[in-house]
Parts: structure tokens; sequence; C-alpha cells
């Protein structure tokens, strides 16, 4: 039986999406993309652009669940995490009207689950990815390949707990 997760990393401009299937341990790109919401449009407008990309992506793809990266905030940034906040929501709740359980992870979790490194640099997490996925080149832009991450992380982690509750 195949499983497909549907990875998210969230913002307000530009959300990557990654969709893998896992099938026995073969691990297969399915999708993946970007929803841009326009920076010139009111907060609600934007956020109802985000909400009805992420349904419409469900509708198409038809994952098992969602994994999405965790908010973090920079005490220097505290405005970027406010809006973070405000799309996540978003998606939160396009996956709560699909009924879609959802699986957050820190963005340290992710780095540490791919690399073993949990401040890796962009590059070290491209070529995990890479690997993983056997892709020909590196997943661009940045936004999928953290949405690709996000989804393999939340697949490792699920292995290791099927393991443990053996």
């Amino acid at each position: 039986m195949s499983l497909r997760i549907l990875g998210i990393d969230p913002a307000l401009g530009t959300t990557g999406y990654g969709v893998i299937e896992v099938e026995g341990t073969a691990i297969r790109l399915i999708d993946a993309g970007v929803v841009r919401s326009d920076s010139k449009t009111a907060l609600e407008m934007r956020l109802v652009e985000i909400f009805d990309g992420i349904c419409e992506i469900i509708d198409d793809l038809r994952p098992n669940c969602m994994a999405i990266e965790e908010l973090y905030s920079h005490y220097d940034r505290p405005t970027t995490a406010i809006l973070m906040g405000h799309a996540r929501g978003a998606i939160f709740l396009a996956a709560a009207k699909r009924d879609l359980q959802v699986f957050p992870y820190p963005a340290t979790k992710i780095k540490k689950t791919l690399t073993g490194n949990g401040h890796a640099p962009k590059a070290q997490m491209q070529m995990a990815i890479k690997l993983q996925l056997n892709l020909k080149k590196f997943p661009e832009p940045a936004d999928v390949a953290d949405a690709l991450a996000i989804a393999l992380t939340h697949h490792h982690h699920r292995a290791v707990n099927a393991i443990l509750d053996l």
C-alpha cells in the first residue's frame, strides 16, 4: 500500500509544496511547485489565494497527510513570524477542510533528519533531497526543496516510529 505525503514550506509570498509517494522502500516524487500570493493585494485576499492553492493541490494529488515546517521566530524579525503564522493558518484550514492530518516539524529536526546536521547549509540539504529522490538536478526554487525536505522528514519519522512499535 502506498502513502502520499504533502510537504509544505509555508510563506505569505511563495509557499513551496512537494508530494512524495512511498511504497515499501521506494520513494518517488509525484509533484512539486509553489503557490504564490500577490503582494499587491490585501492580506485577506493573499490568504484566500494560499488557501485555494493548497486545496487545489490536495484535491488534485490526493495526499494521505501533510507535513509542514513549524513556526519559528528570530528576535530581530518578529514580523516575519507573524506573516508566516497567517500563511500557516490558511494552510492548516485547507488541510482541516479536506480532513488531512498535519504533522509539524522544526527546521533543525528537518535538517538533522536528512543530513545528520541540525544546522546544515542549503547546498547540503539540496544534495540530500536530490539523492533520496533520485533526481537529475537540485530541486528549485528553495521553497520547493524545503517542502520536499519536510515531506521526506515525515516519511523517515514514520519509518522509525514503525520500527519502534515492533
